[in-house]
């Protein structure tokens, strides 16, 4: 019995060792398996933005605001939504140049703009939509 339990332990060591190789071999598996996952985050994240491009327009953004005496001599005095007040505001500085040449995003005012930006001279396109959201009822 003796012979039979040493016999019985010397091919379990070498399973052992043979496990080792083919340990090693599932970790160079791994690393492409981890890469399928990657290819597979794009399809998701595409599906993501699927429902993104079915988003319906705020309706604040929508709704018609009259412009002020001051606005409208820049835009029309037709009640316009702000989104598209914005664009005609934008359409009158490219128009007259009035963007600043060397940092573009601030915009030199002529007398029309300066009564809408509160008698300042040169604004910021971002502080602009402020300005101009206080003369829109």
């Amino acid at each position: 019995m003796a012979t039979a339990k040493k016999a019985a332990k010397k091919p379990a060591a070498k399973k052992p060792a043979a496990k080792k190789p083919a340990a090693k071999k599932p970790a160079a598996k791994k690393a492409p398996a981890k890469k399928a996952p990657a290819k597979k985050a794009p399809a998701k994240k595409a599906a993501a933005k699927k429902p993104a491009a079915k988003r319906k327009p705020n309706a604040a953004f929508m709704k018609a605001m009259t412009p002020s005496a001051v606005l409208s001599a820049v835009v029309g005095s037709t009640p316009l939504p702000r989104t598209e007040v914005t664009k005609k505001i934008w359409e009158y500085i490219k128009k007259n140049k009035l963007q600043n040449a060397i940092n573009k995003r601030m915009i030199d005012a002529d007398e029309k703009l300066r009564a809408v930006f509160g008698g300042k001279k040169q604004v910021s396109m971002f502080e602009m939509t402020k300005l101009v959201s206080n003369h829109l009822k």
